[in-house]
């Protein structure tokens, strides 16, 4: 029997406050039409913006058309969760600034320090659907986390849970944007949350601290320069004129959220799923170059970075190698890990050590310092 309008207000409160139960910092009901959303997308992929992004296209707008992909959605579930690890300092921006300025250090994005975000909202996103369907019976949902052709943040922020910020992340009064965000498409016509305002104003930080200018104005992202997109989603080698510009940061990049300052209200995560593993926050570049693919796979086990595998895992961090020629030019050390690794058997990885290689041995260490 459908439910009355009183009996899905409060099915809406209650699913607030099994979320919160379950770790969710926020979560949030929309209806699922973004078609004011279809120009905006069409036009980015037509621009090729997406790169090496398949997936991006292979849906065409059925992206922005959530009722087309599991049909008979009326609404949007969002949910948030923090994801900054419970120790945290309240220094922690300057902190991830400083491990910039060190040639040795190896600067890994923060959420993928902990483990793997996709396991861990898919799963309590279930246990929430779970828990509707005990109080309201049968009804039909899917659950997404960064996982179908869905835009989350689009959604997310018609729900009233943030805005889109000029990096094109959701931003959040109350949390800044460390936080990661998955939904759960139901055909119950839950009532809706109202869309909040914008609150970035004048402030350009993030566009102008980017480092390889991938932010083209605001809410315009060119994915394909972004050191996120280099470093974790491009199969293929990393173009010589970004190797430069992609320093010491070896998986994903946090300079336009450590800039914002919306971040100085950045929350901790409440479950411990998200606090560091294998000292990723302070590793060098050289201890995790010697890594074997075995000591890769064992150590990034239910690891977000394991999906990239050890071969651009390798890739990634002798572009960083030679980066550090830069302010430690012919660093003894970093010549000899690389030397070990001229005979790799991946072209890719002896591609990207022979470049390193050249960077230290090139006069004054200039090679390659600007595009």
């Amino acid at each position: 029997m459908p439910l009355s309008t009183p009996d899905l207000a409060d099915l809406a409160r209650a699913i607030r406050e099994w979320g919160a139960q379950l770790g969710f910092a926020d979560v949030r009901i929309t209806d699922p039409d973004l078609s004011l959303h279809e120009a905006g997308l069409q036009a980015w992929l037509d621009a090729g913006s997406h790169g090496e992004m398949d997936y991006m296209a292979a849906h065409g707008m059925k992206r922005a058309r959530p009722a087309e992909l599991v049909p008979g959605t009326l609404r949007v579930i969002s949910a948030r969760m923090d994801y900054l690890p419970q120790g945290t300092a309240a220094d922690w921006r300057e902190r991830e600034a400083a491990r910039l300025r060190d040639p040795h250090a190896a600067v890994v994005s923060v959420y993928a320090r902990g483990r793997d975000y996709h396991k861990v909202l898919r799963a309590r996103l279930q246990q929430l659907a779970d828990r509707i369907r005990e109080h309201a019976g049968e009804f039909g949902y899917r659950v997404f986390t960064d996982s179908a052709p869905v835009m989350e943040l689009p959604l997310a922020e018609k729900s009233g849970m943030g805005w889109r910020g000029k990096h094109t992340l959701l931003l959040n009064r109350e949390a800044g944007s460390t936080f990661f965000i998955g939904e759960i498409l139901v055909d119950i016509p839950l009532p809706v949350d109202e869309k909040t305002s914008g609150h970035c104003g004048q402030c350009s930080a993030c566009i102008d601290v980017c480092p390889t200018q991938a932010i083209l104005g605001p809410g315009r992202l060119d994915a394909r320069r972004c050191i996120s997109y280099l470093t974790i989603e491009l199969k293929s080698a990393i173009p010589e004129e970004m190797r430069p510009l992609l320093g010491n940061r070896i998986y994903g990049c946090d300079d336009c959220q450590t800039v914002c300052p919306w971040n100085k209200f950045a929350q901790r995560a409440v479950i411990p799923d998200f606090d560091e593993r294998n000292e990723l926050g302070s590793a060098s570049l050289l201890a995790l170059f010697a890594w074997d693919e075995e000591e890769f796979n064992r150590r990034m086990e239910g690891s977000p970075i394991r999906r990239i595998g050890h071969e651009r895992w390798l890739r990634n961090i002798a572009v960083a190698l030679g980066n550090a020629a830069e302010s430690a030019h012919g660093d003894a050390a970093i010549v000899a890990a690389l030397e070990a690794r001229r005979a790799h058997p991946s072209p890719l990885v002896r591609e990207h050590v022979e470049w390193a290689l050249a960077r230290h041995r090139a006069d004054g260490g200039t090679y390659g310092r600007t595009i």
